[in-house]
Protein backbone atom coordinates (compact mmCIF):
# COMPACT_ATOMS: atom_id res chain seq x y z
CA UNK A 1 0.00 0.00 0.00
CA UNK A 2 3.01 2.36 0.90
CA UNK A 3 3.88 2.00 -2.77
CA UNK A 4 0.56 3.18 -4.18
CA UNK A 5 0.43 6.10 -1.86
CA UNK A 6 3.53 7.32 -3.20
CA UNK A 7 2.51 7.28 -6.60
CA UNK A 8 -0.56 9.41 -5.67
CA UNK A 9 1.78 11.99 -4.12
CA UNK A 10 4.32 11.53 -6.46
CA UNK A 11 1.51 12.71 -9.38
CA UNK A 12 0.04 16.00 -7.26
CA UNK A 13 3.42 17.08 -6.38
CA UNK A 14 2.55 18.82 -3.69
CA UNK A 15 5.15 21.10 -2.03
CA UNK A 16 6.28 24.68 -1.30
CA UNK A 17 5.18 26.96 -3.81
CA UNK A 18 6.95 30.08 -2.33
CA UNK A 19 8.28 31.56 0.89
CA UNK A 20 8.64 34.62 2.65
CA UNK A 21 11.21 35.69 5.89
CA UNK A 22 10.79 38.30 8.64
CA UNK A 23 13.66 39.32 10.78
CA UNK A 24 14.08 42.12 13.04
CA UNK A 25 15.44 45.05 11.05
CA UNK A 26 19.09 45.27 14.00
CA UNK A 27 21.25 43.27 14.87
CA UNK A 28 24.07 43.00 17.44
CA UNK A 29 27.55 41.19 16.22
CA UNK A 30 28.74 38.24 18.58
CA UNK A 31 31.90 39.53 18.40
CA UNK A 32 30.87 42.38 20.36
CA UNK A 33 28.73 40.87 22.40
CA UNK A 34 31.58 38.87 23.53
CA UNK A 35 33.42 42.13 24.55
CA UNK A 36 30.33 43.61 26.41
CA UNK A 37 30.26 40.52 28.29
CA UNK A 38 33.55 40.63 29.19
CA UNK A 39 34.75 37.15 28.01
CA UNK A 40 37.21 35.31 25.79
CA UNK A 41 37.31 36.28 22.25
CA UNK A 42 35.80 33.69 20.21
CA UNK A 43 33.50 32.20 22.79
CA UNK A 44 30.48 33.10 20.87
CA UNK A 45 31.30 33.61 16.84
CA UNK A 46 33.74 30.15 17.44
CA UNK A 47 32.13 28.41 20.48
CA UNK A 48 28.88 28.60 19.31
CA UNK A 49 29.70 29.27 15.68
CA UNK A 50 27.45 32.34 15.28
CA UNK A 51 27.85 35.56 13.84
CA UNK A 52 25.47 38.39 15.21
CA UNK A 53 21.80 37.94 16.77
CA UNK A 54 18.49 39.77 15.19
CA UNK A 55 17.25 41.66 18.01
CA UNK A 56 13.36 41.62 18.47
CA UNK A 57 12.29 45.11 18.89
CA UNK A 58 11.85 45.00 22.33
CA UNK A 59 8.17 45.10 23.97
CA UNK A 60 6.87 46.83 20.55
CA UNK A 61 7.14 43.72 18.86
CA UNK A 62 5.32 39.95 20.00
CA UNK A 63 4.52 36.42 17.82
CA UNK A 64 1.55 38.22 16.78
CA UNK A 65 2.95 40.98 15.17
CA UNK A 66 5.91 39.36 13.74
CA UNK A 67 3.21 36.86 11.75
CA UNK A 68 1.42 39.01 10.62
CA UNK A 69 4.29 40.60 9.26
CA UNK A 70 5.78 37.95 7.30
CA UNK A 71 1.85 36.79 6.28
CA UNK A 72 0.79 40.57 4.76
CA UNK A 73 4.15 39.84 2.90
CA UNK A 74 4.09 36.74 1.85
CA UNK A 75 0.15 37.69 0.35
CA UNK A 76 1.61 40.87 -1.62
CA UNK A 77 4.61 39.80 -3.03
CA UNK A 78 3.48 36.97 -5.01
CA UNK A 79 -0.29 39.02 -5.02
CA UNK A 80 -2.01 36.07 -3.08
CA UNK A 81 -5.93 36.93 -3.28
CA UNK A 82 -6.82 35.99 0.13
CA UNK A 83 -9.96 33.92 -1.05
CA UNK A 84 -7.23 31.57 -2.79
CA UNK A 85 -6.45 30.25 0.81
CA UNK A 86 -7.98 27.74 2.50
CA UNK A 87 -5.52 26.52 5.17
CA UNK A 88 -3.65 28.37 7.60
CA UNK A 89 -1.83 26.69 10.18
CA UNK A 90 1.05 28.71 13.07
CA UNK A 91 3.60 26.75 14.44
CA UNK A 92 5.39 28.58 17.34
CA UNK A 93 6.33 27.65 21.08
CA UNK A 94 6.14 31.86 21.84
CA UNK A 95 2.46 32.08 23.22
CA UNK A 96 1.06 35.58 24.33
CA UNK A 97 -2.70 33.94 25.46
CA UNK A 98 -3.50 30.57 26.52
CA UNK A 99 -6.51 30.44 24.40
CA UNK A 100 -6.28 32.83 21.95
CA UNK A 101 -4.45 31.26 19.36
CA UNK A 102 -1.86 33.56 16.69
CA UNK A 103 -3.60 31.63 13.79
CA UNK A 104 -7.31 32.96 14.65
CA UNK A 105 -5.24 37.25 14.91
CA UNK A 106 -3.53 36.43 11.03
CA UNK A 107 -7.53 35.90 10.08
CA UNK A 108 -7.61 40.40 10.35
CA UNK A 109 -5.57 39.67 6.94
CA UNK A 110 -8.17 37.76 4.91
CA UNK A 111 -11.15 40.19 4.52
CA UNK A 112 -14.49 37.94 4.21
CA UNK A 113 -13.18 34.82 3.53
CA UNK A 114 -13.32 32.71 7.33
CA UNK A 115 -13.53 29.08 5.43
CA UNK A 116 -9.99 28.29 6.49
CA UNK A 117 -9.12 25.22 8.25
CA UNK A 118 -5.70 25.20 10.91
CA UNK A 119 -4.86 26.22 13.99
CA UNK A 120 -2.06 26.88 15.81
CA UNK A 121 0.48 23.77 16.87
CA UNK A 122 2.30 23.86 19.75
CA UNK A 123 5.61 21.86 20.77
CA UNK A 124 8.95 23.54 21.73
CA UNK A 125 10.32 24.04 18.00
CA UNK A 126 8.39 21.11 16.21
CA UNK A 127 5.55 23.21 16.12
CA UNK A 128 6.14 24.20 12.20
CA UNK A 129 6.87 21.18 11.18
CA UNK A 130 3.44 19.63 12.24
CA UNK A 131 1.99 22.57 10.35
CA UNK A 132 3.89 21.77 7.38
CA UNK A 133 3.10 17.87 7.51
CA UNK A 134 -0.30 18.57 8.06
CA UNK A 135 -0.64 21.09 4.79
CA UNK A 136 0.96 18.78 2.80
CA UNK A 137 -1.15 16.32 3.46
CA UNK A 138 -4.17 18.51 2.86
CA UNK A 139 -2.94 19.41 -0.64
CA UNK A 140 -2.06 16.03 -1.44
CA UNK A 141 -5.44 14.76 -0.19
CA UNK A 142 -8.35 13.50 -2.20
CA UNK A 143 -10.26 15.98 -0.43
CA UNK A 144 -7.93 19.02 -1.41
CA UNK A 145 -10.62 22.28 -2.63
CA UNK A 146 -7.88 23.30 -4.52
CA UNK A 147 -6.71 26.17 -2.65
CA UNK A 148 -3.35 27.15 -0.99
CA UNK A 149 -2.37 26.59 2.51
CA UNK A 150 0.06 28.61 4.33
CA UNK A 151 2.37 27.49 6.69
CA UNK A 152 3.79 30.08 9.48
CA UNK A 153 6.44 29.36 11.64
CA UNK A 154 7.47 32.37 13.84
CA UNK A 155 9.09 32.56 17.52
CA UNK A 156 10.79 34.87 19.73
CA UNK A 157 13.41 33.07 21.21
CA UNK A 158 14.62 34.45 24.46
CA UNK A 159 16.85 33.97 27.50
CA UNK A 160 17.40 34.78 30.55
CA UNK A 161 20.31 37.08 31.76
CA UNK A 162 23.47 34.33 31.82
CA UNK A 163 25.24 31.77 29.10
CA UNK A 164 22.10 31.28 27.23
CA UNK A 165 21.33 34.48 26.46
CA UNK A 166 24.01 34.85 23.57
CA UNK A 167 21.74 32.02 21.36
CA UNK A 168 18.66 33.80 21.18
CA UNK A 169 17.13 35.19 18.22
CA UNK A 170 13.32 36.39 16.90
CA UNK A 171 12.13 35.41 13.17
CA UNK A 172 9.41 34.14 11.11
CA UNK A 173 8.60 31.92 7.61
CA UNK A 174 5.34 31.87 6.06
CA UNK A 175 5.34 28.97 3.27
CA UNK A 176 2.88 28.43 0.41
CA UNK A 177 2.02 25.80 0.07
CA UNK A 178 -0.19 23.56 -3.30
CA UNK A 179 0.07 20.78 -5.90
CA UNK A 180 2.48 20.87 -8.84
CA UNK A 181 5.22 22.53 -7.05
CA UNK A 182 8.56 23.68 -7.48
CA UNK A 183 9.83 21.56 -3.84
CA UNK A 184 7.84 18.64 -3.78
CA UNK A 185 7.63 16.25 -1.13
CA UNK A 186 6.64 12.98 -1.91
CA UNK A 187 6.02 11.12 1.50
CA UNK A 188 9.63 10.28 2.22
CA UNK A 189 9.78 10.57 5.92
CA UNK A 190 11.18 9.40 9.74
CA UNK A 191 9.82 10.68 13.01
CA UNK A 192 10.86 10.08 16.75
CA UNK A 193 9.04 11.05 19.93
CA UNK A 194 9.81 10.56 23.41
CA UNK A 195 9.25 11.97 26.76
CA UNK A 196 12.31 13.85 27.91
CA UNK A 197 12.57 17.05 29.92
CA UNK A 198 15.61 18.72 27.89
CA UNK A 199 14.03 22.22 27.22
CA UNK A 200 10.66 23.37 28.37
CA UNK A 201 8.44 26.29 29.82
CA UNK A 202 6.91 25.84 32.79
CA UNK A 203 6.87 29.24 34.46
CA UNK A 204 4.36 31.74 33.25
CA UNK A 205 5.88 34.40 35.14
CA UNK A 206 8.55 34.49 33.08
CA UNK A 207 9.37 34.20 28.93
CA UNK A 208 12.32 32.04 29.55
CA UNK A 209 12.57 28.32 29.49
CA UNK A 210 14.10 25.94 32.04
CA UNK A 211 17.16 24.27 30.06
CA UNK A 212 19.12 21.11 30.65
CA UNK A 213 21.88 21.66 28.34
CA UNK A 214 23.67 18.91 28.24
CA UNK A 215 21.01 16.45 28.00
CA UNK A 216 19.44 18.92 25.54
CA UNK A 217 22.26 17.92 23.31
CA UNK A 218 21.86 14.19 23.93
CA UNK A 219 18.19 14.31 23.33
CA UNK A 220 18.84 16.27 19.39
CA UNK A 221 22.02 13.43 18.67
CA UNK A 222 19.14 10.26 19.58
CA UNK A 223 16.62 12.10 17.63
CA UNK A 224 19.16 13.00 14.56
CA UNK A 225 20.39 8.66 15.21
CA UNK A 226 16.67 7.53 15.53
CA UNK A 227 15.27 9.42 12.49
CA UNK A 228 18.02 9.13 10.16
CA UNK A 229 18.46 5.13 10.52
CA UNK A 230 14.86 4.71 9.75
CA UNK A 231 14.86 7.03 7.04
CA UNK A 232 18.54 5.72 5.47
CA UNK A 233 15.86 2.56 5.73
CA UNK A 234 13.05 3.30 4.11
CA UNK A 235 14.99 5.03 1.34
CA UNK A 236 17.28 2.12 0.70
CA UNK A 237 14.09 -0.30 0.57
CA UNK A 238 12.51 2.17 -1.83
CA UNK A 239 15.34 1.67 -4.22
CA UNK A 240 17.06 -1.79 -3.73
CA UNK A 241 14.25 -3.28 -6.41
CA UNK A 242 15.77 -1.06 -9.06
CA UNK A 243 19.44 -1.30 -8.25
CA UNK A 244 21.70 -4.14 -8.63
CA UNK A 245 24.87 -2.98 -7.71
CA UNK A 246 25.34 -3.32 -3.98
CA UNK A 247 26.26 0.26 -3.02
CA UNK A 248 23.67 1.78 -5.11
CA UNK A 249 21.22 1.29 -2.59
CA UNK A 250 23.32 2.39 0.42
CA UNK A 251 22.05 5.63 1.71
CA UNK A 252 24.98 7.96 2.99
CA UNK A 253 25.27 11.43 4.69
CA UNK A 254 26.80 12.18 0.86
CA UNK A 255 24.38 11.11 -0.81
CA UNK A 256 21.70 13.96 -1.08
CA UNK A 257 22.95 17.06 -2.52
CA UNK A 258 22.19 19.50 0.71
CA UNK A 259 21.24 18.86 4.15
CA UNK A 260 18.83 21.64 6.81
CA UNK A 261 19.37 21.17 10.53
CA UNK A 262 17.45 22.43 12.98
CA UNK A 263 20.18 25.04 14.10
CA UNK A 264 20.01 26.30 17.67
CA UNK A 265 23.46 27.42 17.27
CA UNK A 266 25.64 26.43 14.01
CA UNK A 267 28.30 24.64 16.48
CA UNK A 268 25.96 22.06 16.94
CA UNK A 269 24.89 21.44 13.43
CA UNK A 270 28.33 20.82 12.55
CA UNK A 271 28.78 17.98 15.32
CA UNK A 272 25.19 16.31 14.61
CA UNK A 273 26.18 16.63 10.39
CA UNK A 274 29.84 14.60 11.71
CA UNK A 275 28.02 11.91 13.82
CA UNK A 276 25.74 11.08 10.30
CA UNK A 277 29.40 9.66 9.26
CA UNK A 278 29.75 7.49 12.94
CA UNK A 279 26.07 6.22 12.07
CA UNK A 280 27.03 5.09 8.48
CA UNK A 281 29.90 3.12 9.65
CA UNK A 282 28.55 1.96 12.22
CA UNK A 283 25.57 0.56 9.86
CA UNK A 284 27.96 -0.36 7.03
CA UNK A 285 30.10 -2.96 10.04
CA UNK A 286 26.62 -4.13 11.10
CA UNK A 287 25.52 -5.14 7.36
CA UNK A 288 29.17 -6.41 6.66
CA UNK A 289 28.84 -8.89 9.84
CA UNK A 290 25.38 -10.12 8.03
CA UNK A 291 27.19 -11.86 5.15
CA UNK A 292 29.18 -13.91 7.95
CA UNK A 293 28.23 -17.60 8.49
CA UNK A 294 29.58 -17.75 12.06
CA UNK A 295 30.39 -16.36 15.09
CA UNK A 296 34.28 -16.50 14.64
CA UNK A 297 33.93 -15.16 11.42
CA UNK A 298 32.12 -12.21 12.51
CA UNK A 299 34.59 -11.68 15.54
CA UNK A 300 37.60 -11.55 12.90
CA UNK A 301 35.73 -9.15 10.40
CA UNK A 302 34.83 -7.16 12.96
CA UNK A 303 38.48 -6.69 15.04
CA UNK A 304 39.55 -6.20 10.94
CA UNK A 305 37.29 -3.07 10.67
CA UNK A 306 38.55 -1.48 13.99
CA UNK A 307 41.38 -2.04 12.90
CA UNK A 308 41.23 -0.24 9.00
CA UNK A 309 38.67 2.14 10.07
CA UNK A 310 40.09 5.51 11.75
CA UNK A 311 37.15 5.22 14.11
CA UNK A 312 38.19 2.64 15.51
CA UNK A 313 36.68 1.17 18.70
CA UNK A 314 34.05 3.82 17.95
CA UNK A 315 32.45 1.65 15.70
CA UNK A 316 31.01 -0.72 18.66
CA UNK A 317 31.00 0.99 21.44
CA UNK A 318 27.72 1.60 23.27
CA UNK A 319 26.14 4.75 21.77
CA UNK A 320 25.32 6.67 24.38
CA UNK A 321 29.19 6.74 25.12
CA UNK A 322 30.11 8.39 22.19
CA UNK A 323 27.76 11.64 22.81
CA UNK A 324 30.67 13.53 25.05
CA UNK A 325 33.48 11.96 23.64
CA UNK A 326 35.98 15.02 22.72
CA UNK A 327 38.54 12.97 20.77
CA UNK A 328 35.50 10.82 18.78
CA UNK A 329 33.65 14.59 17.97
CA UNK A 330 37.46 15.79 16.26
CA UNK A 331 37.71 12.58 13.98
CA UNK A 332 34.19 13.20 12.91
CA UNK A 333 34.93 17.05 11.83
CA UNK A 334 37.80 16.00 10.08
CA UNK A 335 36.00 13.33 8.16
CA UNK A 336 32.58 15.18 7.55
CA UNK A 337 34.16 18.73 6.83
CA UNK A 338 34.78 18.80 2.78
CA UNK A 339 31.08 17.74 2.82
CA UNK A 340 29.63 19.84 5.40
CA UNK A 341 30.71 23.15 3.58
CA UNK A 342 29.08 21.29 0.29
CA UNK A 343 26.09 20.27 1.75
CA UNK A 344 25.21 22.79 5.01
CA UNK A 345 26.71 25.55 4.75
CA UNK A 346 24.60 27.79 2.70
CA UNK A 347 21.63 26.64 4.31
CA UNK A 348 23.04 27.66 7.99
CA UNK A 349 24.54 31.31 7.18
CA UNK A 350 20.75 32.88 7.66
CA UNK A 351 20.57 31.66 11.23
CA UNK A 352 24.13 32.65 11.79
CA UNK A 353 23.05 35.97 11.46
CA UNK A 354 19.97 36.08 13.20
CA UNK A 355 20.58 33.42 15.93
CA UNK A 356 18.16 31.04 17.26
CA UNK A 357 14.10 30.95 15.89
CA UNK A 358 12.82 27.58 17.27
CA UNK A 359 10.18 26.46 14.93
CA UNK A 360 11.33 28.79 12.17
CA UNK A 361 14.81 27.60 12.39
CA UNK A 362 15.04 24.55 9.78
CA UNK A 363 12.89 26.70 7.07
CA UNK A 364 15.14 29.91 7.76
CA UNK A 365 17.37 26.93 6.50
CA UNK A 366 15.45 26.44 3.39
CA UNK A 367 14.99 30.28 3.09
CA UNK A 368 18.59 30.50 3.30
CA UNK A 369 19.18 27.67 0.56
CA UNK A 370 17.04 29.19 -2.12
CA UNK A 371 18.63 32.64 -1.51
CA UNK A 372 22.56 31.72 -1.89
CA UNK A 373 22.01 28.33 -3.72
CA UNK A 374 19.33 29.15 -5.81
CA UNK A 375 20.97 33.06 -6.97
CA UNK A 376 23.80 30.69 -7.67
CA UNK A 377 22.09 28.88 -10.10
CA UNK A 378 22.65 26.10 -8.44
CA UNK A 379 19.75 24.72 -7.16
CA UNK A 380 18.75 22.47 -10.24
CA UNK A 381 15.89 19.86 -11.16
CA UNK A 382 16.63 16.91 -9.88
CA UNK A 383 18.52 17.63 -6.73
CA UNK A 384 17.06 16.79 -3.11
CA UNK A 385 17.23 18.17 0.16
CA UNK A 386 17.31 16.62 3.33
CA UNK A 387 15.96 17.81 6.63
CA UNK A 388 15.80 17.40 10.34
CA UNK A 389 13.79 19.20 12.71
CA UNK A 390 13.99 18.83 15.89
CA UNK A 391 11.88 20.38 19.21
CA UNK A 392 12.42 19.59 22.83
CA UNK A 393 10.24 17.08 24.57
CA UNK A 394 10.72 15.81 22.28
CA UNK A 395 9.49 15.52 18.51
CA UNK A 396 11.66 15.10 15.61
CA UNK A 397 11.01 14.44 11.67
CA UNK A 398 13.85 13.82 8.84
CA UNK A 399 12.12 14.54 5.64
CA UNK A 400 13.49 14.39 1.43
CA UNK A 401 12.51 17.58 -0.32
CA UNK A 402 12.66 17.48 -4.53
CA UNK A 403 13.43 20.08 -7.17
CA UNK A 404 11.59 19.97 -9.79
CA UNK A 405 10.54 21.66 -13.31
CA UNK A 406 6.56 22.83 -12.46
CA UNK A 407 4.09 22.84 -15.10
CA UNK A 408 3.00 26.61 -14.13
CA UNK A 409 5.19 29.48 -14.08
CA UNK A 410 4.16 32.14 -11.55
CA UNK A 411 5.78 29.91 -8.46
CA UNK A 412 9.40 29.12 -9.62
CA UNK A 413 12.97 28.64 -7.57
CA UNK A 414 14.35 32.04 -9.38
CA UNK A 415 10.79 33.52 -8.29
CA UNK A 416 11.52 32.82 -4.91
CA UNK A 417 15.65 33.81 -4.81
CA UNK A 418 14.11 37.41 -6.48
CA UNK A 419 11.13 37.72 -3.77
CA UNK A 420 13.54 37.14 -0.64
CA UNK A 421 16.62 38.74 -1.51
CA UNK A 422 17.65 37.87 1.88
CA UNK A 423 20.95 38.59 1.92
CA UNK A 424 20.70 42.12 0.92
CA UNK A 425 18.15 42.62 3.50
CA UNK A 426 20.65 41.22 6.14
CA UNK A 427 23.39 43.30 4.57
CA UNK A 428 21.51 46.15 4.96
CA UNK A 429 20.11 45.76 8.68
CA UNK A 430 21.46 48.42 11.21
CA UNK A 431 24.09 47.36 14.37
CA UNK A 432 23.16 47.96 17.56
CA UNK A 433 25.52 48.46 20.58
CA UNK A 434 25.85 45.18 22.32
CA UNK A 435 24.07 46.74 25.66
CA UNK A 436 20.75 46.83 23.58
CA UNK A 437 20.12 43.08 23.90
CA UNK A 438 20.00 43.25 27.22
CA UNK A 439 17.78 46.33 27.34
CA UNK A 440 15.24 44.90 24.51
CA UNK A 441 14.66 41.67 26.34
CA UNK A 442 14.75 43.80 30.17
CA UNK A 443 11.72 45.67 28.06
CA UNK A 444 9.53 42.12 27.30
CA UNK A 445 10.40 41.00 30.65
CA UNK A 446 8.97 44.34 32.20
CA UNK A 447 5.45 43.55 29.57
CA UNK A 448 5.21 40.30 30.84
CA UNK A 449 4.53 40.83 34.12
CA UNK A 450 3.01 44.31 33.61
CA UNK A 451 -0.53 43.57 33.63
CA UNK A 452 -3.33 45.68 31.49
CA UNK A 453 -3.75 48.10 29.92
CA UNK A 454 -0.24 48.51 28.83
CA UNK A 455 1.52 50.42 26.18
CA UNK A 456 4.94 49.32 24.46
CA UNK A 457 7.88 51.76 25.23
CA UNK A 458 10.77 50.72 23.26
CA UNK A 459 11.62 52.70 20.62
CA UNK A 460 9.59 51.83 17.31
CA UNK A 461 11.16 54.01 15.12
CA UNK A 462 13.77 51.32 13.93
CA UNK A 463 10.72 49.11 11.92
CA UNK A 464 10.73 49.29 8.42
CA UNK A 465 7.94 49.83 6.50
CA UNK A 466 5.68 46.57 5.80
CA UNK A 467 6.22 45.63 9.94
CA UNK A 468 3.36 45.79 12.20
CA UNK A 469 3.57 46.34 15.94
CA UNK A 470 1.83 46.33 19.18
CA UNK A 471 -0.08 49.87 19.62
CA UNK A 472 -1.44 48.65 22.84
CA UNK A 473 -2.91 46.06 25.28
CA UNK A 474 -6.21 47.71 26.57
CA UNK A 475 -8.04 46.85 29.68
CA UNK A 476 -9.32 44.09 29.11
CA UNK A 477 -5.80 42.72 27.65
CA UNK A 478 -7.25 42.86 23.84
CA UNK A 479 -3.69 43.37 21.93
CA UNK A 480 -4.25 46.01 18.92
CA UNK A 481 -1.96 46.15 15.86
CA UNK A 482 -0.82 48.55 13.67
CA UNK A 483 1.42 48.61 10.06
CA UNK A 484 4.32 51.20 9.29
CA UNK A 485 3.26 52.30 6.20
Amino acid sequence: NMKSQTDTATGKHAGILAIEVYSPSVHIKQSMLEKHNDISAGKYTIGLGQQSIGVVCGDVEDINSICLTVVHSLLEKYSIDPNEVGRLEVGTETLVDKSKSTKTILMSLFGDNTDIEGATVVNACYGGTAALLNALDWVASDYWDGRYAIVVAADIAAYAPGSARPTSGAGAVALLIGRDAPIAFYGEKATHAADVWDFYKPDPSVEYPTVDGKLSQTCYYQALEDCYTRFAKKIEQGTAVASKEENEHVFDAQKPDYFIFHAPYNKLVQKSYGRLFLMDARRKLQRDLLGCSNADEKKELEEKEIKENVLGTWLTAPVEETYIDRGLEKTLKELSSTSFRQRLADANIVSQRIGNTYTASVFMGLASLIDIVGRRGDLEVGKNVVVFSYGSGALATMYRLHIREPNQSKFTISKMTDALNLMARLDAREELDASELDKALDARARMHTAGAPYKPQYQSFRLLSGTYYLDEIDANFVRKYKRIE
